[in-house]
């Protein structure tokens, strides 16, 4: 099956972590947010994909934008709060679907634009995977995607890594694995859309704070919820738990201004058209 490991992580315990910290998640991409509609160009008349859309709030955006929006993710959870908010906010143009973009059997031509915030890194095959999304698009349609460029240009990854583990430096993942840093290579990017077909392609550099909380209390509880944290000191002692929380609390601590706790981040945002 494609995209196993990212299908049981994502629809386990990665969708259930993300779920449960919604509000960290879409707070500290604010600022990164309006880049990705100002490349989509949303027309009042025009239905949008969302890939990897989580708990939905960018498929939201998109619906009050646009005429419809369908949003694919592969977390059960995820998508279900995601309905929880539209309902709440009286959305009935927008519809969320648990779906594998890459295998996905979508309508052909349904959608005039494409979107994605942070969620297309994760495929085994991404040329596979863009190529299955192209069929699902207008001639000329319009792709605008965010994507991490490297760990090391991200403060508020590699900043938290350090406070995790301990290390001045801490290693990049392999080119190309499925993970957020994926598409950290523009070159690779390219070469990933020229051969599904798109054409135009530019990616240009976005640089935003990442918002961690309001406050270094509520950026340090933030933190320690995360996935990274909780996952290295599951098996840690005591003293070794004791440590890792004495860094991100200085790590907090350390970027507090009053404007909340902001660390630096490194994106692409990816432009091209559907040929």
């Amino acid at each position: 099956m494609a995209n196993e490991e990212q299908r049981k992580a994502w629809d386990g315990p990665e969708g259930d972590i993300w779920t449960e910290n919604e509000s960290f998640y879409s707070q500290g991409a604010r600022f990164l947010t309006p880049h990705l509609f100002a490349a989509a160009e949303i027309g009042p008349g025009e239905r949008v994909l969302d890939v990897g859309c989580g708990t939905g709030e960018t498929t939201r955006l998109a619906a009050r934008a646009g005429k419809e929006a369908l949003g694919v993710d592969l977390s059960w959870r995820m998508l279900a709060r995601a309905r929880e908010r539209a309902t709440a906010e009286a959305l009935t143009n927008v519809l969320f679907e648990q779906a594998d973009a890459q295998t996905h059997t979508f309508e052909q031509g349904a959608f005039d634009v494409v979107i994605s915030r942070f969620g297309a890194m994760f495929f085994d095959d991404p040329v596979a995977a863009f190529t299955n999304i192209a069929r699902a698009l207008t001639p000329g349609a319009g792709v605008a995607m965010l994507c991490w460029r490297s760990p090391a240009e991200n403060e508020w990854v590699s900043e938290l890594l350090r406070a995790v583990t301990g290390l001045a430096e801490v290693p990049s993942p392999p080119p190309g694995a499925p993970g957020p840093f994926a598409f950290a290579d523009a070159g690779y990017v390219r070469g990933i859309l020229r051969d599904a077909g798109s054409v135009d392609i530019t990616l240009d550099p976005v640089e935003e704070p990442m918002f961690i909380g309001s406050d270094a209390n509520e950026a340090f509880e933030s933190l320690m919820r995360l996935s990274v944290v909780a996952g290295a000191t599951r098996d840690m002692d005591d003293a070794g738990r004791r440590a890792v929380s004495e860094r991100v609390r200085a790590l907090a601590g350390d970027h507090e201004t009053s404007d909340g706790v902001l660390l630096g981040s490194a994106a692409w945002m990816v432009r091209a058209r559907a040929r």
